[in-house]
């Protein structure tokens, strides 16, 4: 089953040198490589957008915008067999161990 990991920061996060340069996401890759998961991910760019349409109306808000001071910062799509993979997957994942990564299951086709 796909998994999508999404992952916060507080908008002060890696940039894509970074994480590419870094050892722990280096043994990350390596490490789902090891264990036969499919995997892709991207680093997001803070600016953007939120659209809204109401009333038929269209609002468009600066972004991204969310009450909190985390943002969503990145994405990886993991193949794990079940949501227990996804979790010991997500665990292991550098920006757990400062951040929250939310695991949201694909819908089976």
């Amino acid at each position: 089953m796909r998994y999508m990991l999404l992952i916060t920061d507080d908008g002060n996060g890696a940039g894509p040198e970074e994480i590419a340069a870094s050892p722990g996401y280096r043994e990350w890759d390596t490490a789902l490589a090891g264990r036969g998961i499919p995997h892709a991910g991207v680093r997001l760019r803070p600016e953007g957008a939120v659209v809204r349409v109401r009333g038929g109306e269209t609002l468009v808000t600066d972004g991204p915008f969310a009450e909190t001071t985390e943002q969503i910062a990145g994405f990886e799509i993991v193949e794990c067999s079940d949501l227990d993979e996804a979790m010991e997957t997500a665990a292991a994942h550098p920006s757990s161990a400062g951040f929250a990564i939310e695991i949201r299951p694909f819908p089976e086709a």
